[in-house]
């Protein structure tokens, strides 16, 4: 059986053992205790090879590339569509927002009781300290975060674009000098590579279960339906705009690199359904990796380079829902800032924001706060308009990161038709090799 049918039996099964145990008594401290601790153990591993496989593919795609000229076409070419991608997003967020108007209508009781709920919640409150946190921050400390004082530090700590600059400082300078001596090193971090590689298939063999584990727990957090009914419109129109967003997708890939949308749906569904289950892009990277080079047939050398800068910068899926988050927010406890002149500040705010947005569960929510301020939002409703959504966060978040996973491997196929890297797939097994040492 193909890898994503196992992993969607597991969803469904997850999300039906969920309900159950939601309507048992001790069944969600059951979940809690003994079923979420294995998709905790499943996000560990993926986060613990993230890091060592973004600088060895980094270095060692830089490093094959043999003119420094390339770095420079390919950088500007994976900058310029991810800006491209990200402005579509927001696009069609705040077009269908604005269409359907889901936040007109919405009951002065049932406005109350979202707030009575959540208001005062520790995630709202939370948000709002990120938020401001982030925004007490100098104009210029977003590019100041990407140079690392200590390369050790970044590395324990995840820092996902100080760890990009770090590998392709040093891919760079590997071009500078004598290939001779450069081969040592080159040949370390192509093994290294190989080894992390594997490790993602053996990982994967894990993924049923740990999405079962994800999905169970994510189901018994639930526990107010009435509130996710009123909200239901809203969130029908942001996994519209995500759908739509995946359709322009497809229709890029058709147009550019002639290859069936169907049969990239197939190759890269089990990063879809991974990021789905864990709500992060960063978590999700080694498998985006691993189906993109092996199953997309995109080049080391470019999927090493556009996917790290991807799960860092890129979220398409995360822009569309802040505007139409934002636009919502204000339809429902503050109509008279829908102007025009601020939807055009929602739209450049989001860009900017999700440039700067963390690869993490729920990091939209904290530059939505960003965004309402840019606007002038009143300070004392900002509470308010994150409990209005903060029910359905979760949920949409995970949808949300799809989208997100899926431009990420769309560009890297868009990069390397254009530069000439994407040749056919080669699927590689955990068991390879297994015969040979066994």
């Amino acid at each position: 059986m193909a890898l994503h049918w196992k992993i969607i039996i597991g969803m469904v099964l997850g999300i039906i053992f969920g309900f159950i145990m939601n309507s048992i008594d001790g069944g969600r401290d059951f979940v809690t205790d003994w079923i979420k601790p294995f998709g905790t153990i499943f996000i560990n591993l993926l986060k613990l090879i993230a890091v060592p496989l973004i600088l060895a593919s980094l270095i060692k795609g830089i490093s094959d590339l043999k003119d420094i000229s390339k770095i420079k076409t390919m950088g500007l070419r994976t900058l310029v569509i991810y800006v491209g991608t990200t402005l579509v997003a927001i696009i069609i967020g705040l077009s269908i927002v604005n269409i359907v108007k889901p936040g007109e209508g919405m009951s002065t009781d049932t406005i109350e009781k979202i707030k009575m709920k959540y208001e005062s919640s520790a995630g709202v409150v939370d948000k709002l300290n990120k938020a401001n946190n982030q925004k007490d921050a100098g104009p210029l400390q977003a590019l100041v975060d990407i140079f690392p004082s200590n390369i050790f530090k970044a590395l324990g700590d995840a820092k996902m674009l100080q760890v990009i600059f770090f590998a392709l400082f040093v891919g760079i300078c590997l071009l500078l000098i004598p290939e001779k001596k450069a081969a040592p090193l080159v040949k370390f971090f192509d093994s290294l590579n190989e080894v992390v590689m594997k490790m993602v298939d053996l990982i994967m063999l894990f993924a049923p279960y740990a999405v079962f584990a994800l999905l169970a727990n994510v189901i018994i957090a639930f526990d107010d339906t009435e509130i996710l009914l009123k909200l239901l419109m809203y969130a029908v129109c942001v996994v519209s705009g995500l759908l739509l967003m995946i359709g322009f997708y497809l229709i890029f890939i058709k147009m550019y690199t002639k290859k069936s949308p169907l049969w990239f749906l197939s190759r890269i569904s089990p990063a879809q359904l991974l990021a789905f289950s864990t709500s992060s892009s960063a978590a999700t990277l080694p498998v985006t990796m691993e189906r993109v080079e092996e199953h997309l047939g995109v080049d080391k050398e470019v999927s090493g380079f556009v996917l790290p800068v991807g799960a860092t910068v890129n979220m398409d899926g995360t822009s569309l829902y802040q505007g139409i988050a934002a636009v919502f927010i204000m339809q429902v406890i503050w109509p008279e800032g829908l102007t025009f002149t601020n939807q055009l500040v929602i739209v450049v705010t989001a860009l900017l924001a999700s440039i700067g947005s963390a690869a993490v569960p729920s990091a939209g929510m904290v530059m939505l706060v960003i965004v309402l301020e840019s606007i002038g939002f009143p300070s004392e409703l900002l509470p308010i308009g994150l409990a209005l959504i903060f029910a359905v966060d979760r949920p949409l978040d995970m949808c949300r990161t799809v989208v997100n996973v899926t431009g990420d491997a769309t560009v890297s196929m868009v990069v390397a038709k254009s530069l000439g890297k994407l040749s056919a797939p080669k699927p590689k097994n955990w068991d390879d090799n297994y015969e040979a040492v066994k």
